[in-house]
């Protein structure tokens, strides 16, 4: 089984299968002869497509997660939380139409429940989604997402400068945006949420799992203020 995390969502009902497709930019030209031969170029950029359940109800085998930004998160009996499925729709329109690539990271999880290869968290833009409603399937949605891996901007700047023989020419160089470093390490202050925490200092609120095991955090609704977290 997986657990698929698209910015701030843990989808609930993860799929069970979703495609990476690495599209080809190489050219074939045709000779004079008849022949043919290739110019190999860089691949295009990666895309992945999935579908996931979103449960109008809850249901025990469901992955919710205990905060949603904006959005109520109900404790059910067994310790587990709910989320009304507005709140996984609103976050795919959000993502969409802010025009702004989200982390996207898929783990493999064995039947115990033990995480067996956790891959990296890229960075990706939506491409399309459709949502499904059916009566038949108790009004819960199914959501169709393509995402594309994202690569940056780069952008090229000329400036004039002199050469060792003081002759001048136009040099160019390119640079992508400035990537914030992340923190090392995060003192509590009163008031303080784990979520809230690697949402300011990582960009990824959904981090908190990982980060609480990182330090040993039994409860990530538990922390104090005075305590140091630490993101390495």
């Amino acid at each position: 089984m997986y657990k698929f995390q698209l910015g701030d969502m843990v989808l609930p009902v993860a799929p069970s299968k979703f495609s990476i497709k690495i599209g080809n930019s190489n050219k074939t030209m045709e000779l004079i002869d008849g022949s043919e031969i290739n110019f190999l170029r860089e691949p295009k950029l990666t895309e992945f497509s999935f579908e996931f359940l979103i449960p109008s109800v809850y249901y025990p085998f469901a992955q919710y997660q205990s905060h949603a930004e904006g959005f109520k998160v109900e404790k059910m009996a067994d310790n587990k939380y709910f989320i009304s499925p507005e709140y996984y729709t609103t976050m795919l329109k959000k993502y969409k139409t802010e025009k702004k690539p989200v982390s996207f990271q898929v783990t493999r999880v064995l039947p115990n429940g033990k995480e067996y290869l956790k891959g990296e968290s890229i960075q990706v833009s939506i491409e399309d989604y459709s949502l499904t409603e059916s009566a038949s399937d108790g009004f819960d949605i199914t959501a169709s997402v393509s995402l594309k891996y994202y690569n940056a901007v780069v952008s090229a700047k000329n400036r004039i400068v002199e050469n060792e023989e003081g002759e001048k020419e136009v040099k160019t160089e390119t640079e992508r945006p400035d990537s914030k470093e992340e923190p090392q390490s995060y003192t509590v202050k009163s008031g303080d949420s784990l979520w809230a925490i690697c949402k300011a200092n990582l960009g990824d609120g959904s981090k908190c799992w990982d980060i609480a095991k990182k330090n040993n955090i039994q409860n990530p609704n538990l922390i104090y203020p005075g305590q140091v977290i630490k993101f390495d």
